[in-house]
């Protein structure tokens, strides 16, 4: 009798973790309450937008796109076929702090420059919802103060900032449950790009006319303006690398 029980006991453990094993991040996501609300408010909204534009939905990929000086955050779109991403829409910082310029260091109240990705989900935000992004970087790890860098920057909900990126809960919402699809659906690094302002050749013109006595400043923003620029070329995503300076370095995506 008391080995029937152990076998029943082995059992019920054994399909309780594969169980587990297979729950989707979807689904993980769900079982807390503001990723819930979030999808109930949401989800036919967020496809309606992608049908009325001709995407699919829910999106396989998306890539987000900021600009301080503008205080707007893009969201794009393409499916794992097309090669090229298309806008969907704009969310407004309610929100911002410090100038134009990298983070260098923890407390300077900047918001990131550079080229990040979402590297966290925190459906237990003090923002209702947040996604955070991946900064220091590596260009960040050696251009920053050594040993101060600071961290935890996201994008959240709320219109309070000391470097993050507030869109608002209502808006959160969206870009959170946009966040979770893409990733249900395969995406593992979903794209953030910083940029001070857009940076074509006349607004890289007024910030080297604005800041010019910053030359580290402007080789900096120089070398943003090539990422910058393929997106905006091409439609696509680089392969982006950093030297031991802390310069980003793009090529082309290979294809498996």
């Amino acid at each position: 009798m008391i080995k029937f029980y152990v076998i029943i006991l082995v059992t019920t453990m054994l399909i309780s973790c594969e169980s587990t094993e297979h729950q989707s991040f979807k689904d993980k996501q769900l079982t807390y309450r503001r990723v819930k609300i979030a999808y109930q408010e949401k989800d036919n909204q967020l496809r309606n937008l992608f049908e009325k534009q001709g995407y699919k939905y829910p999106p396989q990929n998306i890539y987000i796109r900021i600009f301080k000086d503008e205080q707007i955050l893009e969201v794009w779109t393409k499916t794992n076929t097309n090669a090229t991403y298309k806008k969907v829409c704009n969310y407004e910082f309610c929100a911002s702090s410090g100038q134009l310029g990298p983070k260098r260091q923890e407390g300077d109240l900047q918001i990131p420059e550079g080229f990040y990705y979402i590297d966290r989900f925190n459906p237990n935000s003090n923002f209702f919802l947040s996604l955070g992004i991946n900064y220091p970087n590596e260009s960040d790890k050696i251009l920053g103060v050594k040993g101060n860098l600071g961290g935890d920057i996201f994008i959240h909900g709320g219109c309070a900032t000391v470097g993050c990126i507030p869109i608002t809960d209502d808006k959160i919402k969206e870009l959170y449950w946009l966040a979770v699809e893409a990733k249900s659906n395969g995406q593992e690094k979903i794209p953030v790009h910083i940029f001070p302002t857009k940076l074509d050749n006349i607004s890289l013109n007024r910030l080297k006319n604005r800041f010019q006595n910053d030359e580290l400043l402007i080789q900096f923003w120089s070398n943003l303006k090539i990422g910058h620029d393929w997106s905006v070329e091409y439609g696509t995503i680089p392969k982006i690398t950093v030297d031991k300076q802390g310069v980003y370095h793009f090529s082309e995506q290979q294809t498996p």
